[in-house]
């Protein structure tokens, strides 16, 4: 007589979280200004203002923006000061830095403020493959958050997981 095929996985207690579904939608932009700098290196105040009151702006709406200069120009504060004042009424986020740092200050807000009692007391496994760009600094944030409530916290899948942390029995 043949044995019944059990799902061990889904029959666990076992949490999945998944980093991926918490990806926000919207476009992703690189916004390099050294093309409103006089020859990429200098930035004239009143050439850079009519630089920025020229941009059309609304092609940043529901996007998330990162700023950057590909020059070694120095760029002021106050330079991108204007530009973020220009873009808040468009962008969702604007940062200052490339797009790997845009995705980790999205996954920051969207980690500080999950509610995450739903795991207190739980396995719990990371899940680790994912088609979107989730940033690996966004692994880093979660597992400092689920590691005050999980029982146990896994990389992976639940079929090969990697175990990060185990809650001491008291």
């Amino acid at each position: 007589m043949e044995e019944e095929i059990k799902n061990r996985v889904a029959n666990s207690k076992l949490i999945v979280f998944d980093l991926e579904d918490y990806y926000p939608e919207g476009k992703r932009v690189l916004l390099d200004i050294k093309d409103w700098l006089f020859e990429g290196f200098v930035l004239r105040e009143k050439d850079f203002r009519k630089q920025l009151k020229n941009h059309n702006w609304s092609q940043y709406k529901n996007s998330f923006v990162a700023l950057t200069c590909s020059t070694d120009a120095i760029i002021p504060a106050w330079a991108y000061m204007l530009i973020i004042i220009e873009l808040e009424s468009f962008s969702q986020r604007t940062i200052i830095g490339n797009l790997e740092s845009l995705e980790t200050s999205i996954y920051q807000d969207i980690i500080q403020n999950l509610n995450l009692e739903a795991y207190k007391n739980k396995p719990v496994i990371i899940k680790g493959c994912s088609n979107k760009p989730v940033p690996r600094n966004a692994y880093i944030l979660i597992s400092e958050k689920l590691k005050p409530l999980a029982s146990s916290i896994m990389y992976g899948e639940a079929c090969s997981s990697v175990p990060l942390y185990k809650k001491a029995k008291s």
